[in-house]
């Protein structure tokens, strides 16, 4: 199922994700299709039993609903096919940065920030989690501990430190 990452210069093909993201991808197909969708279609089907469907709320809300759940079913399948589930714990070089990484960096005011670079089906920069194709990520690739790493974003580049690296 999951394929270390052994050249860095390889990179990370197609739609990287850790074992943890594609679990939570897969548990939010499994409530939308097991539970979510078969609710709304007997909601549906119930509101179309009752006769005039152009003035029934139910009906017209649950089909809105049914459509917003497919378009979601739809998306989450495409991610699940694309993904390639990269374990960070079989990274076999651990003092560089690579997808899994949770790296600790520092800036020019010596303002420290931990991130774990994860896949950007999976990314949530208030929790620290960025994604592989962020800039920062893309910056961080194959790094070491004391090397310095220019970020070019939207107000200006910006120069960071990496502290420390480790992998779960």
């Amino acid at each position: 199922m999951s394929e270390p990452v052994n050249d860095p210069v390889k990179k990370v093909a197609g739609n990287p994700i850790t074992p943890a993201g594609y679990a939570a991808l897969r548990a939010r197909y499994d409530v939308l299709l097991g539970e979510e969708r078969p609710k709304i279609v007997d909601i549906v089907s119930w509101a179309a039993g009752n006769g005039d469907r152009s003035e029934n709320g139910d009906y017209i809300y649950g089909r809105k609903r049914l459509r917003e759940i497919d378009r979601e079913l739809s998306h989450l399948s495409r991610r699940m096919k694309a993904a390639r589930v990269v374990d960070p714990a079989e990274q076999p070089n651990r003092d560089k940065v690579f997808f899994g990484a949770r790296v600790t960096i520092a800036d020019e005011d010596d303002e420290h920030r931990t991130v774990t670079i994860v896949g950007d089906d999976e990314a949530d920069a208030g929790s620290g989690l960025i994604g592989w194709g962020s800039p920062l990520a893309r910056a961080l690739r194959g790094a070491g501990i004391g090397d310095l790493r220019t970020v070019r974003l939207p107000a200006g580049a910006k120069e960071w430190e990496v502290i420390e690296i480790a992998y779960d």
